[in-house]
């Protein structure tokens, strides 16, 4: 194959998926308010009624980003009725962990415990992890992990 030959075989696989792609997306596409509120709607279920400190934190500086990242992550993609919120909170801190991603993680397993994941299934999480990224990601997930349990020890002895 010359690269002539896999310049035009690249051209026309990224038409054919662009053509793909498009004949996936609904024909009643939300607008982007109605993204925004989605996500949201999210935001407040997950994290108990409040803001989210990231998000808002990266709204600051990056008013794009940041609600690209509502009206897509979490309006489009979380929002969606296939998995529920516990479901998606586990494979989310699962991502995070095999990532090395412990900051990320840490969000998403507060996240998980609003849901109804127990500790202990955050941890097997982080066992499980080991298998498929190794341990170094592992470790630094545990780490993550043990601060956040922490933390929410520490707020429930301090009381409200």
């Amino acid at each position: 194959m010359t690269l002539t030959t896999l310049g035009s075989s690249c051209c026309y696989g990224a038409l054919w998926l662009s053509a793909a792609l498009f004949a996936l997306e609904p024909a009643h596409a939300a607008s982007e308010r109605e993204r925004l509120e989605a996500g949201r709607e999210v935001i407040e279920r997950l994290n108990q009624g409040q803001p989210q400190p990231a998000l808002e934190a990266m709204r600051e500086e990056f008013p794009f980003l940041a609600d690209a990242t509502q009206g897509y992550a979490l309006g489009e993609v979380w929002s969606r009725e296939i998995l529920d919120d516990r479901t998606r909170q586990l494979i989310t801190v699962g991502v995070f962990a095999a990532l090395g991603q412990p900051d990320y993680m840490k969000i998403h397993a507060g996240y998980a415990l609003n849901a109804g994941v127990s500790e202990e299934e955050l941890k097997e999480v982080i066992y499980l992890t080991t298998v498929h990224a190794g341990f170094p990601p592992a470790i630094a997930a545990s780490a993550a992990l043990a601060e956040l349990f922490q933390e929410r020890r520490q707020r429930v002895e301090d009381g409200p």
